[in-house]
């Protein structure tokens, strides 16, 4: 029998559905809507939310009328609507409308995300290469013929706020966007603490030595599924030496002209995503609350 107050939220190629016209809601559609029934496989399982169940489904084989170029760049700025819908909707970035959304719908929104790409680049058991299959919901994948239990991973990342007096270090990714700076940050690496992976990150990235390191708040970032551990730590000297193979630029920033950054006053960099762990951390450094 099915339940009138379960809903499923669709994603088409790693962008999940939003409705209004500024994207600020999920796209939370009746299980019974053709979006949904076209689907492919089995729907991820996301928890239960006030009277009903929500899911994830897989849409991705929907094809519509034009697709952008930019949809496989750092960040695509597209978005698609679909025609089974009437009001205002579109599949977006789910990094570019986050800051907009409830912290219910974005945490479900995440979930959804790295859950299903998840399942689309682990079809086949990392023990015998054979095709596993979804269980539990879409929270495990079971292999038939070796019967090994694959389970989601996350990835434990360190982004650090490395600061020297009233400066803050921040660097660019090469392809990032023009003028896109943000916190250094890097995979912590198997065997290390996370204060350890801060030092060894910034080490290798600019050069610069860390002294004494302070966790100071995460956040689940689904692209495609880390961990973000959000650290400060204090430089030891200010001199950059820029690991090409690592990083664009890198430069010390006053809080200054980070304010004059964050206020859109400058052309010289942009501040990071709102939503992003990133943002919040130089923020509340501005603010002088990070105690």
């Amino acid at each position: 029998m099915q339940d009138d107050a379960a809903r499923g939220l669709p994603v088409w190629r790693g962008k999940p559905l939003f409705f209004g016209k500024n994207r600020d809601r999920a796209g939370w559609l009746p299980i019974g809507h053709e979006i949904l029934q076209s689907a492919e496989g089995q729907p991820v399982f996301l928890g239960l939310d006030g009277r009903g169940a929500r899911f994830a489904y897989n849409i991705s084989a929907w094809e519509p009328g034009d697709l952008p170029d930019s949809l496989h760049d750092f960040f695509d700025p597209s978005q698609q609507q679909h025609p089974a819908i009437k009001e205002a909707h579109a599949f977006a970035e789910l990094r570019g409308v986050m800051a907009q959304l409830s912290p219910r719908d974005a945490e479900l929104a995440a979930t959804a995300r790295s859950l299903l790409s998840w399942h689309r680049s682990h079809r086949y058991c990392a023990s015998c290469g054979a095709q596993s299959a979804m269980k539990m919901s879409g929270w495990q994948r079971d292999c038939p013929d070796c019967g090994a239990k694959h389970f989601p991973r996350t990835d434990p990342v360190v982004i650090m706020l490395i600061t020297r007096g009233n400066t803050v270090l921040v660097g660019r990714s090469h392809g990032w966007p023009e003028g896109m700076y943000s916190l250094l940050a890097g995979f912590v690496e198997p065997g290390e603490t996370i204060e350890a992976a801060v030092r060894r990150e910034v080490f290798e990235e600019t050069g610069i030595g860390v002294g004494a390191v302070e966790y100071l708040s995460s956040q689940p970032w689904p692209f495609p599924s880390s961990l973000m551990l959000g650290c400060r730590g204090d430089a030891l000297c200010d001199e950059i030496r820029i690991d090409r193979n690592e990083l664009d630029d890198a430069v010390w920033v006053t809080r200054e002209e980070m304010m004059d950054v964050y206020a859109g006053n400058t052309d010289r960099m942009k501040p990071s995503r709102k939503g992003a762990i990133a943002h919040f951390l130089i923020w509340h450094w501005l603010a002088d609350r990070l105690e």
